[in-house]
């Protein structure tokens, strides 16, 4: 069985910290549950540009708000408590934080612990493995 807290993976390698986000990675590809969690905080007032190409994530706002807007068609979708989206075809998307949100994401395949986006908003397949 894994069991951790978010306070002790905030204060260990788990915690990424970037300009726009920071995401506490819970799980990763070597605890070996096929997926990764994370607890991801977008900074208010921010926008950042994902297309995660390796990658299907689901997203699930715990607080705050903002919205994402999907590229290939422009729509704009309201993110608030209790919204959940889904990445499910590799949608490219820029998203805004009106509050600062509090998200928990799970990623498909899981993620290695370091990985930060390119300059296409893009995750590595593979990146540094982080230390439990």
């Amino acid at each position: 069985m894994i069991v951790r807290t978010l306070e002790e993976c905030e204060n260990s390698e788990r915690r990424v910290v970037s300009q726009n986000w920071e995401s506490t990675r819970m799980l990763l590809k070597d605890d070996n549950m096929g997926y990764s969690f994370h607890i991801t905080t977008i900074y208010e007032g921010t926008e950042t540009h994902i297309w995660y190409q390796n990658h299907l994530e689901s997203v699930y706002c715990i607080s705050g708000e903002g919205e994402v807007e999907t590229l290939a068609d422009g729509k704009i979708y309201p993110i608030k408590p209790g919204t959940l989206y889904n990445l499910n075809e590799h949608d490219e998307h820029l998203l805004r934080a009106t509050k600062e949100m509090k998200l928990a994401c799970v990623f498909n395949p899981p993620l290695n612990g370091k990985e930060v986006h390119d300059e296409n908003g893009v995750y590595p397949l593979e990146a540094e493995t982080v230390e439990a």
